[in-house]
């Protein structure tokens, strides 16, 4: 059994089809991914699965500018932090949370369309193995653990065409999540300011002087191009 597993995980990383995405698969897969984002059982769920992207966001920024991560928590109720040391520039390390999920997702929907999807869920699981080690408390490492458990089986237990077509929907998904979570971070600087502490578009201001309102745009422009990229392969696509 587990021979088979890891075969099927070495297999994953191999290019499948090109997706063709017609009208009425369209439909469905954009009703499917916004009903991950809007049903609050499933967004209880899936989540968190954003906030893990949004966190492993800052991650990459911080390593890609010489910083050096030294933890990432998670919590039941989606929030998140990501610690980080060095001389790396502490804006780029702070910017990429909220935008994370959308970039991501927009890559999974070109990679899904590119016969690449399968390749990007077992892609995925390394990645998700490896954040393991950064993991600094319980809840995170339930979380972690997770998702980790769900993606590992759709590489060992889906059939190949399927994965793609499921790491389309995850990337639209992604994208839409991204959206939410860009939402709710508006409520706080409008409707919940005793949370602002938490928000990464305040802390930017607070370490640059530019309003947390520029950073709030900021943040959407970037959704929203990963968005419009997301639209215009899916269009091609079908």
């Amino acid at each position: 059994m587990v021979q088979e597993w890891w075969t099927d995980f070495v297999d994953g990383f191999t290019r499948t089809a090109p997706l063709t995405v017609p009208g009425y698969e369209l439909v469905w897969l954009l009703v499917g991914a916004a009903a991950l984002c809007v049903v609050p059982v499933l967004w209880r769920f899936f989540g968190r699965f954003v906030t893990i992207v949004h966190e492993l966001g800052h991650a990459f920024a911080g390593l890609a500018t010489g910083m050096r991560v030294t933890g990432i928590t998670l919590r039941m109720d989606q929030g998140g932090t990501t610690q980080g040391m060095g001389r790396g520039r502490a804006v780029w390390f702070g910017f990429w949370g909220y935008p994370a999920p959308a970039v991501v997702g927009a890559a999974l929907v070109w990679a899904s369309s590119q016969g690449w999807g399968r390749a990007a869920l077992s892609a995925a699981l390394v990645v998700l193995v490896l954040t393991f080690l950064f993991i600094r408390n319980v809840q995170g490492a339930l979380i972690l653990l997770g998702a980790i458990v769900v993606v590992g089986a759709l590489v060992v237990a889906v059939p190949p065409d399927l994965q793609g077509q499921l790491a389309l929907g995850a990337g639209v998904a992604l994208v839409l999540g991204a959206v939410r979570d860009w939402w709710n971070l508006v409520s706080v600087h409008t409707s919940r300011r005793r949370e602002l502490a938490s928000s990464d578009a305040f802390i930017l201001s607070r370490k640059t002087g530019v309003p947390a309102a520029v950073w709030l745009l900021s943040f959407a422009v970037v959704i929203g191009l990963s968005g419009a990229a997301a639209w215009l392969v899916l269009r091609v696509a079908a």
